[in-house]
């Protein structure tokens, strides 16, 4: 890693100080995350999405036949993973579903693949994304490019909690996600960009960070990667040629390859997913278990050192007083402001099961409900409060 590199990753680790965790599955067992069992792809763009185009070249056809030719390698060499995609065909998905896509399918690894195209024509190359603030305006580019898809999706300043893509104040959001899997993500962004190099003969334009949404509801190691660009004569005609894409295809899955190795060999990388809390109760003389709590019990003077879970409803810049006439009839609704951002929550619950089961209640009025946890009064990952508990 070079020094450039190193010292952006660090400065972006020293501003973390918030953590978003989003989950859309109600089902949650331990895994190791030491190895790789399921793998997304995710085609860019889609549908009424082209994403880049220029003449006959559209994004979305040229990234939608590398993530296939992808998940075919990977398939054929490795017959244990499962490859999920997030599109097999022309159709458009909005950027949250793709991230929903990847979480409840308990995802190891998100690839996300696209293609890039500026004015200057005679720049090319490839680069790789990771999620954080970025640090040139050109990264920055790069992101409100990518993300400016949402704005063909319905209401979609309720779904982004007002985001807006265009705006360069919207991306301050970003200096306060934590990423638990930024050194993951790295480890595999790099090694994609020296197989393109080495591979496919491209040219290297490294590992960088900027705030593409796709990336921040992602809950595993996950990368956006930019094949080329469809601005450059030659890079076009590259991405085009069936030759050119299976380069592409081909230097991906050696890079997934070393990636996957290194991540079995690393125990300081063996982390707990959130799946199923285990039954402790389990082997436990009946005298002994305590009364099972009832569905949608709410801890109201939980003490802020243990750990609770509760279920996030929306995020908003403005303040809301918590009444129920202001939240659909729900009575349990708290706010916790952090920066210029107010979040509102429903109850506090002692188990994972029960927060889940307030999700699947509530979201019948907030659709886009998911379970977070708190520790200290702060939140943290529902994966580490699991292991903790």
């Amino acid at each position: 890693m070079n020094n450039l590199l190193f010292n952006t990753i660090f400065v972006f680790i020293i501003t973390l100080c918030f953590s978003t965790v989003s989950k859309g599955s109600n089902s949650f067992v331990g895994k190791d995350e030491s190895h790789i069992l399921v793998v997304v792809i995710d085609p860019g763009h889609g549908g009424k999405d082209w994403g880049a185009s220029m003449g006959k070249a559209k994004e979305k056809d040229i990234v939608l036949d590398i993530a296939l030719k992808l998940g075919e390698i990977i398939k054929t060499n490795y017959p244990n993973i499962t490859i999920v995609y997030t599109r097999k065909k022309d159709v458009f998905i909005p950027l949250h579903q793709r991230a929903n896509i990847a979480n409840k399918n308990k995802a190891d690894l998100f690839i996300s693949i696209h293609v890039n195209a500026v004015d200057q024509k005679s720049v090319h190359g490839t680069e790789t994304f990771v999620l954080g603030q970025h640090r040139s305006k050109e990264n920055l580019k790069v992101a409100q490019k990518e993300n400016s898809v949402i704005l063909l999706e319905d209401d979609y300043n309720k779904t982004y909690e007002g985001f807006d893509p265009n705006s360069p104040e919207s991306y301050i959001m970003f200096e306060l996600v934590q990423d638990e899997y930024l050194e993951q993500s790295v480890l595999f962004a790099s090694a994609i960009q020296k197989e393109f190099k080495e591979q496919a003969n491209r040219a290297d334009r490294s590992v960088k960070q900027a705030g593409f949404l796709v990336l921040r509801r992602t809950t595993m190691p996950s990368v956006l990667i930019e094949t080329g660009f469809l601005s450059n004569t030659a890079e076009r005609n590259f991405l085009l040629s069936d030759s050119g894409k299976d380069k592409l295809a081909l230097a991906i899955f050696k890079a997934f390859a070393v990636y996957k190795k290194k991540i079995e060999a690393k125990s300081s990388f063996n982390l707990i997913t959130a799946k199923r809390a285990p039954n402790r109760t389990q082997n436990k003389p009946a005298a002994q278990l305590a009364p099972k709590q009832k569905k949608q019990t709410v801890i109201k003077n939980q003490a802020l050192s243990n750990i609770f879970f509760s279920v996030q409803i929306m995020a908003l810049r403005r303040k809301i007083e918590t009444s129920p006439e202001n939240f659909k009839g729900e009575k349990n609704i708290f706010r916790i402001e952090s920066a210029n951002i107010n979040r509102y929550y429903s109850g506090r619950f002692n188990s994972f099961e029960e927060a889940d089961e307030e999700r699947i209640r509530i979201q019948n009025k907030f659709e886009n409900a998911f379970v977070v946890a708190f520790e200290n009064g702060k939140t943290i990952s529902v994966k580490k409060a699991l292991s903790k508990m």
